[in-house]
């Protein structure tokens, strides 16, 4: 799977209107606050060109894309890390997600409620963000006597840990989420280690109405400006549009569609990118006479953590990594091509794997 992705925002916002048409599931949807109590979970596969190019040269029977997880989860009120609305459940929702879509309500109208008596985006992500800080808060300090107790007991890591947690708690003070903290590598891993929500990447979802889907409007140029302050993505999508889409079933009628709007892509298409650029994921393939499949992975990571991806016996096993990038895969006319033309590499465990690398991996165990 590539990653999972929590779709979060205040109640009647689009969530689960979105998340149907991303996912072509069948979540409920209504114009009612706390419409999601149990949250929604749907997978959709991630489309690149890319995977049916190697398919059809390494004469694969079977085409098997990466996939990105979407969970709809209840809508947060102001109150929730205290337990008002659903809090709790929200918070506990999110906790193992990757990253978090936070959709945010971007276009007029009365027709449709809002939990606010008025239109304001940045107040609006406000709202979130300081009960995700919240309740980031409430876990630090519960951690920080347990961890102290440690450190007294002599526990050489308490130390250290206490030093992390008073670092994530001087940012929240000063009202800024976790993930705005770069600290050192060995800091980086401890701070990783205590699962804070307002660590969590997050990009914002801009819903605007049909008018604003190619330029925005007032509102999503608002939120773009506070969503890189706070080092976050920001993506415009109407959750109308999206449903549209999600109702033609040939490809060839929704992209003239597409076409009909002036759109190069779909929102699902433009939420996936934002989603690997905020992760920095990569994708890499594995080809053969049975399947083609691609494979998601963190930017930076070896050949061996690679292999863990296939199956745990190729990282345990691992000898090398029979790799041909996805140029010369294609140009060469695959496998074969690429290896009587010298461009298939014998890499070792320690090789870090780029985007696009067409992998055979050798194990012996």
């Amino acid at each position: 799977m590539g990653f999972n992705c929590g779709i979060v925002g205040l109640p009647n916002v689009g969530k689960s209107t979105l998340f149907n048409a991303l996912t072509a599931a069948a979540a409920e949807a209504g114009n009612y606050p706390f419409c999601t109590i149990e949250p929604n979970v749907g997978r959709v596969f991630v489309p690149d060109l890319r995977l049916d190019e190697i398919a059809a040269l390494a004469g694969s029977a079977a085409v098997m894309p990466t996939s990105l997880e979407f969970i709809d989860v209840a809508g947060l009120v102001r109150g929730a890390s205290a337990g008002e609305g659903l809090g709790n459940q929200f918070l506990g929702h999110i906790r193992g997600v990757d990253a978090i879509a936070h959709v945010v309500r971007c276009f007029g109208g009365s027709e449709i409620g809002h939990s606010n008596s008025t239109v304001d985006p940045v107040s609006d992500a406000q709202v979130v963000e300081a009960e995700l800080m919240l309740a980031d808060l409430e876990s630090l300090e519960r951690r920080r006597g347990v961890i102290t107790k440690k450190k007294r007991g002599g526990d050489k890591d308490a130390r250290a840990l206490l030093e992390v947690i008073s670092m994530a708690e001087a940012s929240l003070s000063e009202g800024c989420p976790v993930r705005s903290i770069s600290p050192d590598p060995p800091m980086s891993h401890l701070l990783a280690s205590l699962e804070l929500l307002s660590a969590k990447p997050v990009m914002y979802v801009c819903n605007v109405d049909e008018p604003a889907i190619l330029d925005g409007n007032s509102y999503s140029r608002t939120l773009q400006v506070y969503a890189d302050s706070r080092n976050a993505a920001c993506v415009v999508t109407s959750a109308r549009i999206e449903a549209e889409i999600a109702a033609i079933e040939e490809a060839s009628e929704r992209s003239a569609f597409l076409e009909t709007l002036g759109l190069a892509d779909s929102g699902l298409a433009r939420v996936i990118s934002a989603g690997y650029s905020l992760l920095d994921l990569i994708t890499f393939f594995t080809a053969g006479p049975k399947e083609a499949r691609a494979r998601t992975l963190r930017r930076g990571s070896s050949a061996v953590e690679a292999a863990a991806k296939v199956h745990s016996d190729f990282a345990r096993g691992f000898i090398r990594a029979e790799t041909i990038s996805y140029a010369d895969f294609i140009s060469l006319g695959g496998e074969t091509g690429a290896r009587e033309a010298g461009r298939l590499r014998q890499e070792g465990r320690d090789y870090l794997v780029d985007d696009g690398d067409v992998i055979l991996f050798r194990f012996n165990v």
